[in-house]
């Protein structure tokens, strides 16, 4: 199965999009679309993972992002963190997964889990 793509309701669009331009730089994860009422995040010109407010956030809500290397998930880590974000996981091995599960766990301002998982052995 493949997703096109994954909408999350935020309680604050502004606070939202910072904290995530913030946490998935690190991964090559841009703003693609800013519509003004709605902000398209992804890579390669694809908006994939998207922001919209309005209501109640959809919170809690755990979203995986794929890393590259667990370097980028050391990264995606730190800045998320930087960006006002709450551990919800350090990186490191989660063998329970799968012998190569390498992830780290944010909770953003709303209550959702973010998450940046690398399933390839260290280089």
């Amino acid at each position: 199965m493949t997703l096109d793509h994954v909408s999350l309701r935020v309680g604050d669009l502004q606070r939202s999009r910072a904290f995530y331009t913030a946490a998935l730089a690190p991964l090559g994860i841009a703003v693609l679309f800013d519509g003004g009422s709605y902000v398209g995040f992804g890579k390669l010109g694809k908006p994939q993972f998207w922001l919209n407010p309005g209501g109640t956030p959809s919170g809690p809500t755990h979203v995986a992002f794929v890393a590259a290397t667990r370097a980028e998930v050391r990264a995606f880590h730190e800045a998320a963190l930087a960006a006002g974000g709450t551990d919800n996981g350090a990186p490191g091995l989660r063998p329970h997964y799968h012998a190569d599960y390498y992830g780290a766990f944010v909770l953003d301002p709303d209550g959702n889990n973010a998450e940046a998982v690398c399933r390839l052995p260290e280089a």
